[in-house]
């Protein structure tokens, strides 16, 4: 049964969608460590996200903040995971002070 907007998507599931991570196995790994879904704190693999939820994780060393915009229906090109969320704390020229 395909997912709906209503009924949101794992998270591990729209993070491998959005291109974050290469496999879905990381993308569970990196939820598992925790991760805040509208500021609150949460290790659930399959917390289901919906379009407007603010996703605050780890990738790497970095800390990324998005807004989801959609869940998507596969895992398609860099071009068109990346309409699938909006950047809240995008990196800035000159960082690392």
């Amino acid at each position: 049964m395909p997912e709906t907007p209503t009924e949101g998507l794992r998270l591990d599931k729209w993070l491998w969608r959005a291109r974050f991570f290469k496999t879905r196995g990381l993308a569970a790994k990196t939820a598992e460590k925790g991760f805040r879904l509208n500021g609150e704190r949460s290790r659930k693999t399959h917390a289901l996200v919906r379009p407007g939820d603010v996703l605050t994780f780890r990738q790497g060393a970095e800390v990324r903040v998005v807004r989801v915009r959609a869940l998507g229906t596969r895992r398609g090109p860099a071009p068109e995971a990346a309409t699938l969320f909006e950047d809240l704390d995008p990196p800035t020229a000159g960082a690392g002070r």
